[in-house]
């Protein structure tokens, strides 16, 4: 991999003029409250359908709208329950949606009831239309081949090729988790070869405990972008970002880029702290891209950062420089 010094970060990082920023307040921020680990999928018909971490870490809800606006006040309903005894029985984490080939998946972390940080990725499936209805059937574990804490998978499509990049304690111990990419032979299986494109290096990864998690992908101006959060979820969360060139082969890991800094962070002027583990949508008219994230509006954590469930989800459109960077307008307010 390619760590890229703080001057290239500047160079990529262009700031845009602020005029062109004010299209933020076309968000109701938050979208939803206590909702963490957001993530929002279009159809092709323009239906959003939100899913997020809920606080109690027990079920997997979805609402749906025709407007990102209107997942603020949207009808949720709950699809999945955690089992009371065994896998899958608590810490119920980061549920992403995905439509593939007609087929809805359901992607999830979850511990085992009894050993409640035995945390895996674990897969749902659902053959209806509308991913509200119909019956979620449960399609197990998705397996890596080192069995050690694992999750927020996440799946997208390249060249005739489906890849999942996930967060897991490749070290053991207190080495924390990296991000492991690896090819699929179907939306519940691996392949291999399994590559960790990035492991928390930097002290900005690496406040109260070591992570990268999180790991979103968009494609813009022959790059695919991975964006991941790092740090402990209180005010020092942030999100980082690596990248690729298409072309490239995505197994090599010396291909990849990362970028030294974060690309989004706390900003205590327009409250705003610890924002992370996004996803990736587009506006009503298709024209912009637009971050699905999660923050708080306050610093002070009362015990634990994971018992506090006051992690909302929020939208902000992300612009690109003229390098073909993504603009994350570091000090915007939402």
């Amino acid at each position: 991999m390619k760590l890229l010094s703080p001057l290239f970060l500047l160079a990529f990082l262009v700031v845009l003029p602020l005029q062109s920023f004010a299209q933020n307040e076309q968000f109701n921020n938050p979208i939803a409250e206590k909702r963490a680990d957001p993530w929002v999928f279009k159809t092709d018909e323009g239906t959003y359908y939100l899913i997020a971490t809920v606080p109690e870490y027990d079920k997997i809800v979805i609402r749906k709208s025709n407007t990102i606006n209107g997942l603020k006040d949207a009808e949720e309903k709950v699809v999945w329950t955690k089992h009371k005894t065994g896998v899958m029985g608590h810490h119920i984490w980061a549920p992403e949606l995905h439509k593939i080939d007609g087929v809805w998946y359901i992607y999830f972390a979850a511990g085992e009831a009894e050993n409640i940080w035995n945390i895996r990725m674990w897969a749902l499936s659902n053959t209806s239309n509308d991913p509200m209805k119909g019956t979620w059937k449960e399609e197990g574990q998705v397996k890596a081949k080192q069995e050690s804490f694992s999750l927020d998978a996440t799946t997208f499509e390249h060249k005739g090729k489906r890849y999942m990049i996930w967060a897991q304690n490749v070290r053991g111990g207190n080495h924390g988790t990296g991000l492991v990419l690896s090819e699929m032979e179907n939306p519940t299986t691996l392949v291999g070869p399994e590559v960790v494109i990035t492991e928390p290096e930097f002290s900005w990864e690496r406040m109260k405990y070591n992570v990268n998690e999180g790991p979103a992908v968009i494609k813009h101006g022959g790059r695919i972008f991975v964006t991941y959060s790092a740090s402990a979820t209180n005010h020092n969360y942030c999100i980082g970002l690596l990248w690729i060139d298409e072309d490239k082969d995505l197994l090599d890991l010396k291909n990849w880029n990362k970028s030294p800094g974060p690309v989004f962070y706390t900003n205590e002027d327009v409250k705003r702290y610890g924002p992370g583990h996004n996803s990736f949508t587009t506006s009503e008219d298709g024209k912009d891209l637009i971050m699905i994230y999660h923050a708080r509006d306050y610093k002070e954590i009362q015990g634990h950062e994971l018992s506090d469930q006051n992690r909302a989800t929020r939208a902000r459109v992300v612009k690109w420089t003229p390098s073909g960077f993504p603009d994350f307008m570091q000090y915007i307010g939402d």
